[in-house]
């Protein structure tokens, strides 16, 4: 029996078949027997016989997700996964069975001698994991670019490097929250190698100047979290009954929700569905907006729409593998034979209903099943009473001080304020920002800071504050995107690394950032100012974001959300701040590494769904918001606000586990792998010790200030709605002219 019924998956695409199959499958057979990938055990175990070579079939899975690659390109791209799924159950059997985590750190650093992105490889291979890379990696670089081949070595080291996070779980018995599980699957699942392999594969690399924007790491990333979490479906009984495994988005969701396998298999299904609505989102909406912002050139244009076509064929391929492939749990979706059993001889391309229009007939099943979840987003009615949140069971391990300059900083930041026009009653008076009290907030982050820092830190909260409620009221309530676009462009040059002079503040936004930025930035170097402004940069966008969903009434898929609400709060200027107090005691790359980015964004999380529960009335009631992470789960789940307040606490709670698990487990592993001096400890060991104040002090200001209660929320200057309020009709008949009324009293704070 399987353990639960394979849902309705969604796919818009139809699922082609390369022509050049049998050629790849004769070609991957004889490739893998070179590479003693066949009936060649490793260390005295058995990995692969000839018959579970031929009953996976690579070449079907290659030719389904490449539909259009030539004979040759198909060639070398089933040799691609070939290699990797014979190194996953390589190092299976040899290191997660055992497990030998040191042995397995030994192997996978070897791998990185077989992937120089200049010059020839130089070392031997030892065993056929080595070997097939070696000669892979030999054949694919010189087509390809230095940016693709940067890009592409990253992905494969993540692909390997992170194999030791699942047998550290395993190891430990611990299984991952949410949030943590979608990150690291990205990496461990190997879909942005997948990707990668895709731009290959169409011939059409995306060009190196908008390779890392937005749109580009959304498509990268909701197709790799489709990817995986379609995989996690089909091979839950393999891996969790048979093989143990703890890295599994059913399993991962069957606990954290309490729920039962079945529950846990549609809402992870629920997830792929909303991933997928949110790459046609971003291919739809975003990425012909940033041709037009970078010039890109016709011909790259095209490479780039290859490249999304490249996607959303390896999306629709791969699930026709996987409902074939004997490696995972398909018996009940199979209506055919799998085709070309035989690898000599062709078989049927397509199981169920043949003949002209039948592809067209699933994918109507398939959109009209999944039509509900993507109507939710956009039907949200703004404006609804909710009344205040009750209190939750927060934990909160660290124990918060405050600093003895506090009055003294919320005197000051009084005075500047008014001194740079942000308390004029638009958006801001002199009540609403004692009712806020941002130095209580800096008081707890900054416990031990001198009065000099504690203001500068208060400033820059009030401002990042003031900024996050002037998009919406000063472009939200007449839908003037067009205008926000270029208040986010004059803000960069309010923020120079070089001499050049910023122009004239135009308001109080422009006049405070440019006053703040000479303040902190006099004694920073050009590469700390670089950093410093990109922390910036990229919270100033992320208010682009919040204003381009709620003039659509779009609430956000809850990836996406996640992702962008650590940049709309703000964390990546705080924890700028922090590093560069550290001056460069710690080397640049140990900030990119998996531990203390996995330590940077729990506690970001933790701070960022506090929020939100604190400010679930505030945004719901009295502004008509919609990026509030209570309200994303009532719309993912379906749920009631009860039940989405409970899973927002859990999910809180999860990450400061994390956090804490992180911090005493793999940051001392960190030190000695990477062979930190001591002062580079210090520092690394202080920087933790101020994202707990970061975490502490949050909590100790949303319970103390006013910001979030009721009675204050009724006296500040009413926000008129945001035009998605008329545009997309907004409430309308009986009733709704309490909406209207709950707009008048409302705020836009943010």
């Amino acid at each position: 029996m399987q353990p639960f019924q394979l849902p309705e998956f969604y796919m818009a695409h139809p699922a082609r078949l390369n022509p050049h199959l049998q050629r790849a499958r004769r070609h991957s057979k004889t490739w893998a027997y070179e590479m003693d990938m066949i009936d060649v055990p490793q260390q005295g175990v058995p990995i692969w016989d000839e018959q579970d070579f031929d009953s996976h079939d690579y070449a079907l899975l290659c030719a389904y997700t490449h539909p259009d690659a030539d004979g040759e390109a198909l060639d070398l791209v089933t040799d691609w996964y070939v290699w990797v799924f014979y190194f996953d159950d390589h190092f299976l059997e040899l290191y997660k069975r055992t497990p030998d985590i040191a042995a397995a750190r030994e192997h996978l650093d070897r791998l990185a001698l077989f992937m120089p992105v200049d010059g020839a490889i130089t070392e031997e291979p030892r065993n056929p994991v080595e070997l097939g890379l070696a000669d892979l990696w030999s054949r694919t670089v010189p087509a390809r670019s230095a940016d693709w081949r940067r890009r592409f070595a990253e992905s494969t080291r993540n692909l390997l490097d992170e194999s030791l996070w699942e047998l550290a779980n395993i190891s430990r018995d611990r299984l991952s929250n949410p949030i943590e599980y979608v990150e690291m699957r990205r990496k461990v699942g190997g879909a942005p190698w997948s990707a990668n392999l895709v731009e290959h594969a169409v011939n059409a690399e995306v060009p190196a100047e908008i390779a890392a924007t937005r749109p580009m790491e959304v498509l990268r990333d909701t197709f790799a979290d489709a990817v995986h979490l379609r995989n996690d479906l089909f091979s839950y009984e393999r891996e969790v009954l048979d093989e143990g495994e703890l890295s599994n988005g059913v399993l991962v969701f069957e606990r954290f929700l309490d729920c039962s396998t079945q529950q846990a298999a549609d809402a992870v299904n629920d997830l792929l569905t909303s991933r997928l609505h949110q790459f046609e989102h971003t291919a739809f909406t975003e990425v012909p907006a940033l041709f037009e912002e970078h010039a890109v050139d016709p011909g790259s244009r095209a490479g780039v729409f290859a490249y999304v076509k490249g996607l959303q064929d390896w999306q629709s391929g791969g699930h026709e593998w996987h409902m074939r492939s004997s490696r995972y749990m398909n018996e009940d979706t199979r209506e055919d034979p799998v085709p070309g059993t035989d690898p000599t001889a062709d078989g049927q391309v397509l199981g169920g209903p043949t003949g002209l229009g039948t592809s067209a007939a699933r994918i109507a099943v398939s959109l009209a099943q999944t039509a509900p979840q993507r109507a939710r987003s956009f039907q949200h009615v703004p404006y609804e009473r909710v009344g205040p949140t009750p209190p939750q069971n927060m934990h909160m391990p660290f124990t918060a001080r405050s600093n003895p300059n506090r009055e003294h900083s919320r005197e000051h930041t009084v005075e500047w304020a008014h001194r740079m026009g942000m308390l004029d009653g638009v958006v801001w008076d002199e009540r609403m920002i004692r009712d806020f009290d941002l130095s209580l907030c800096a008081s707890g982050i900054h416990p031990d800071g001198a009065a000099e820092e504690l203001d500068l830190s208060t400033d820059w909260l009030s401002w990042g504050t003031y900024g996050d409620d002037y998009y919406p009221v000063i472009f939200g309530r007449t839908g003037d995107f067009a205008g926000a676009k270029a208040c986010t462009e004059r803000l960069r040059s309010f923020m120079p690394v070089d001499d050049t002079p910023p122009p004239l503040p135009a308001n109080a936004l422009e006049r405070a950032l440019s006053d703040l930025w000479v303040r902190t930035t006099a004694e920073m170097d050009l590469a700390a100012r670089r950093t410093f402004r990109r922390a910036i940069e990229v919270m100033i966008d992320s208010w682009l974001w919040e204003l381009g969903n709620q003039l659509q009434n779009r609430i956000p898929d809850p990836v996406d959300y996640v992702e962008m609400r650590r940049r709309t709060f703000g964390s990546d200027l705080t924890m700028s701040l922090c590093r560069i107090s550290h001056g460069w005691a710690v080397p640049p790359e140990i900030y990119r590494t998996r531990t203390i980015q996995a330590i940077e964004n729990s506690a970001a999380d933790y701070a960022c769904l506090l929020n939100d529960v604190f400010s679930f009335q505030k945004e719901i009631e009295f502004e008509g918001e919609l990026h509030n992470g209570i309200l994303v789960v009532q719309n993912f789940l379906d749920c009631d606000r009860e039940r989405a307040v409970g899973v927002v606490v859990d999910l809180m709670n999860a990450r400061m586990s994390q956090f804490q698990h992180v911090v005493a487990e793999e940051l001392p592993t960190l030190f000695e792998q990477h062979e930190l001096d001591q002062d580079a400890r210090d520092a690394l060991l202080g920087y933790v010790e101020e994202l707990q104040n970061w975490m502490s002090g949050i909590l100790v200001w949303h319970a103390g200030c006013h910001r979030y209660v009721e009675s204050a929320l009724r006296h500040q200057p009413a926000a008129a709605p945001v035009v998605a309020a008329t545009v997309l009709g907004g409430p309308t008949g009986l009733g709704t002219s309490a909406a209207r009324i709950a707009a008048e009293l409302g705020t836009a704070a943010g």
